[in-house]
């Protein structure tokens, strides 16, 4: 065994969390033979905004090493479980040949984590071979924390490594889709009057199934538009964009995440549990396909598709545990997840997993 995780929660955010996390998945490595720790990737609840750095000292002093990377998160979990709504450490300590490097431009892919006032262009960029996630800024006056060597960083984002790997990654938007494209004709910035002979909150409102209509249950609706020049067929092609639905209107108009131009294709599609679930088996299956021997995996959630859309338990970390059983698995929920694709896209309601194999 070269890497393992613990999770440790807890009252109050004391840096002893951190430290009990990182001793108690160094000991599972100590226990199985290896000598030392040479890195840890170390996730903490928001709780902790304030108080990060006597957090990494503890951290750093448990591994007895330097590198200790990561963020702040709304919610932290493992293949042992979750933690959400109370202060909560989660660490994945690396020895022997797998180690956390700083990313190198040109490798990849890279871990990305980044407070998301901090999030850079290039980041979102065609041809962005990154992975993560972004997290809402804890504080309304400052960026949240993210750390790596031990120490904050300054411009609130790193990039990784996972030196001595191989890594393939997989995306699960958990997506139905509900509607056909049509044209967007008339549309105001983010507000989108028309689409095709219909107002485009008439258009969406006949193809929701009858209980999501009547209880306007439109935080589990996306737009889905796929980008000039290809055919709309599936929400995790590369070349489309999610786009929450954020408002409606009763003049009809629906209001999307970002804007949009006149003759676009857009879709309407909804996110239900069961249909998520059996995506993300799928999304595992070929996963593991293409990685059939997994060291590690690293998942990103996002804070509105694990225990809170299930229904009280995280069926896609469930899915996990199934498919790879045994295999050490760090995650957190976020406000948004980072993909590699052509497209450079930035998701939300969606989980980017990460699977990693010694070379």
């Amino acid at each position: 065994m070269t890497v393992a995780t613990a999770l440790v929660s807890g009252n109050d955010p004391l840096p002893r969390l951190a430290e009990d996390a990182v001793r108690q998945a160094l000991d599972k490595l100590l226990a199985a033979g290896a000598s030392h720790a040479n890195s840890v990737l170390l996730y903490l609840t928001q709780d902790f905004s304030r108080q990060v750095q006597p957090a990494l000292l503890a951290a750093s002093r448990a591994a007895a090493c330097t590198q200790v990377a990561g963020s702040v998160a709304a919610g932290l979990f493992t293949e042992e479980g979750w933690v959400l709504d109370r202060p909560a450490a989660a660490a994945m300590v690396f020895a022997g040949p797998l180690s956390l490097v700083p990313g190198r431009p040109g490798a990849a892919p890279l871990l990305s984590l980044a407070s998301a006032s901090s999030l850079p262009p290039e980041w979102a960029t065609p041809g962005s071979q990154r992975f993560g996630a972004l997290h809402l800024d804890a504080l309304a006056s400052e960026p949240g924390p993210v750390w790596q060597q031990g120490r904050p960083c300054a411009d609130h984002r790193l990039s990784l490594s996972i030196a001595g790997s191989q890594a393939s990654v997989a995306l699960s938007c958990g997506l139905r889709l509900l509607t056909e494209p049509a044209p967007v004709v008339e549309v105001r910035g983010h507000d989108v009057h028309t689409l095709g002979q219909q107002t485009a909150l008439d258009s969406l409102l006949r193809a929701l199934p009858l209980e999501q209509r009547e209880r306007r249950l439109l935080h589990h609706v996306t737009a889905v538009v796929a980008e000039p020049g290809h055919a709309l067929e599936r929400p995790e092609d590369t070349y489309c964009r999610l786009l929450p639905v954020i408002d409606t209107s009763p003049e009809g108009i629906v209001t999307l995440a970002d804007r949009l131009a006149p003759g676009q294709s857009l879709a309407w599609a909804v996110r239900q549990p069961l249909a998520a679930e059996q995506e993300m088996r799928d999304t595992l299956v070929a996963l593991g396909d293409e990685l059939p021997r997994p060291s590690l995996g690293l998942m990103f959630s996002c804070i509105g598709r694990g225990p809170y859309f299930y229904g009280g338990e995280d069926r896609d970390l469930l899915v996990f545990t199934e498919r790879f059983p045994g295999v050490p698995l760090l995650g957190l929920y976020g406000s948004g997840q980072i993909a590699p694709s052509n497209g450079g896209r930035l998701l939300h309601n969606s989980v980017v997993t990460a699977l990693f194999s010694e070379i």
